[in-house]
């Protein structure tokens, strides 16, 4: 049956201030009103785990941040219908509305459509079965501009596979299960997707997932939470994390977003009071000792010091050097390059000789160079040696660099990059379940053991003092859990919660996290 949660006394939202919202030229009081919709639970196409979840995830966020928030889960096309209307009627002029689903989304022929839990089961040549069952986004986002809000804020996560199609069975209405490019037309409108055009969006990272939210939804909340963050920041640090956590399970998924914010829109506080970006640790001079360097510092390449460019560059600006990170999955690694400068083509080499090989490119443009962007990121296989890959590229006039090594120590960055992963994921290292006894799993842990060189918890304390059994680190494989490794404890019937504390490879500790039953 549908549900509606308000986080308000009523669904018709009433005229209130909350809070301040910021902008790049002056602070402005303005109401902040937001519909959040969650559907899990299809009668006709396959149901989902975790968008009712990620509604109301998101829904707690947005009341901390001053929004006046209704919460539907679970809706059909009637009652999603008449949320939809009592939402937008209750909107003021010069509002902050706010809508977000999580659920099944699908394309027709370049137009995007929301699914309500009893959408038909569709085959071939049926799309305005769907059409008529569904709800365009681009007519919602419209609609609440068109009701008075100054900033129209949509956010879909709603790329999941395509729900009509039943392998072996009659075929489905045919669709890639992404989405299409959705252009942000008025001024004030600000998209966001969980997904690129085309990709599907990952409802977790592996059976073993215990995090109740999609890989989208739980990077996006945390950036939500984050002060000082421009909506386009916001958006930009999700992508970023998106990005890399899908691709520890070898999946492409990169949050595209569609801006036509005129300045900036501060959420969280006020403009500037965000943490700053870790930067690249300096690299020491050779004649000044200094300690070692920290567990996780990016890899920076340098011209050799024999150089004369690099003497002289030293001398009169900063060299465009790329930094690489590197992130391990399953099947390889994943080399992904960074410029301070715009650049127009990039080739690399792994080790000291042989032809240098050209990186391709991206189907999208870097508007700083009116040109085709380079792909940035290169694959290794996962046997690959110690050694120094060497990359060359272009720069915005066409000219080419001379080579600049990178270090590649497959140790190391294993490690550099589990250990990143482990602090993105903190809020899902442990979860509690079990049916007929009270099990602890800590398959995340587990997974990226080979950060770690201990892992304590602690029952219904805050100390922990119980050591996590853990399988050594396999470099061949090392996202897997063996089939002799048992990935939860058993856990006293009465236990309320648990802390826990690693101790990672180079003997720096976490925080103390709790995690209540």
């Amino acid at each position: 049956m549908a549900t509606v949660r308000a986080f308000v006394p009523a669904l018709m939202v009433v005229a209130a201030v909350f809070g301040a919202l910021v902008d790049a030229t002056a602070a402005r009081a303005e109401r902040r009103v937001a519909l959040v919709i969650g559907n899990n639970h299809y009668q006709s196409v396959p149901q989902l785990q975790k968008a009712v979840n990620d509604a109301r995830t998101i829904g707690q966020s947005l009341q901390d941040l001053g929004f006046i928030v209704t919460v539907a889960e679970d809706v059909t096309q009637r009652r999603m219908s008449e949320a939809l209307v009592t939402f937008s009627t209750g909107i003021k002029q010069g509002d902050i509305a706010l809508f977000f689903f999580s659920g099944h989304g699908f394309e027709i022929k370049g137009e995007n459509f929301l699914l309500p839990v009893d959408v038909p089961a569709a085959t071939e040549g049926q799309d305005d079965l769907v059409r008529d069952a569904s709800f365009p986004a681009q007519r919602i986002v419209e609609t609440l501009e068109q009701h008075g809000a100054r900033t129209a804020i949509l956010v879909l996560d709603a790329c999941r596979d395509n729900p009509f199609d039943r392998p072996g069975r009659t075929r489905g209405v045919a669709g890639s299960g992404g989405l299409a490019p959705m252009t942000a037309v008025n001024e004030g409108e600000f998209i966001l997707f969980s997904a690129g055009a085309k990709q599907t969006a990952l409802d977790r990272l592996s059976d073993g997932d215990a995090n109740p939210n999609s890989v989208f939804t739980r990077n996006f909340v945390k950036e939500l939470a984050t002060p000082g963050l421009t909506l386009v920041q916001i958006a930009k640090r999700t992508q970023a994390e998106v990005l890399q956590m899908a691709r520890t399970v070898s999946h492409e998924q990169t949050p595209a977003y569609y801006d036509q914010v005129i300045g900036d829109i501060v959420l969280n506080g006020t403009i500037g009071n965000a943490p700053p970006v870790a930067q690249p640790a300096p690299l020491p001079a050779p004649a000044t000792p200094s300690p070692p360097p920290p567990a996780s510092p990016p890899q920076v390449a340098m011209l050799p010091p024999s150089s004369p460019k690099a003497l002289s560059n030293a001398a009169t600006e900063p060299v465009n050097g790329p930094i690489a990170s590197f992130m391990r999955s399953n099947s390889g690694w994943s080399v992904t390059f960074s410029f301070i400068d715009p650049v127009t083509a990039i080739s690399w080499r792994f080790g000291e000789g042989g032809n240098f090989k050209e990186t391709g490119f991206l189907d999208s443009f870097d508007p700083r160079t009116r040109k085709r962007m380079p792909e940035s990121t290169i694959q290794l296989p996962g046997d690959t040696p110690n050694g120094t890959i060497y990359v060359r590229y272009a720069d915005i006039n066409g000219n080419w660099a001379e080579p600049f090594p990178i270090r590649f120590d497959p140790a190391a960055a294993l490690e550099r990059s589990e250990r990143k992963i482990l602090e993105m994921t903190a809020g899902s290292w442990v979860a509690f379940g079990g049916y007929n006894a009270v099990l602890l799993y800590y398959s995340q842990l587990m997974s990226f053991r080979c950060a770690i060189r201990e892992a304590r918890i602690g029952i219904d304390s805050s100390i922990p003092d119980k050591v996590l059994p853990m399988p050594p680190c396999n470099p061949n494989d090392p996202n897997s859990i063996p089939a002799n490794a048992t990935p939860y404890l058993k856990m006293p019937p009465n236990v309320q919660s648990v802390s826990v504390e690693i101790t990672y490879r180079d003997g720096t500790t976490s925080e103390v996290k709790t995690f209540r039953r």
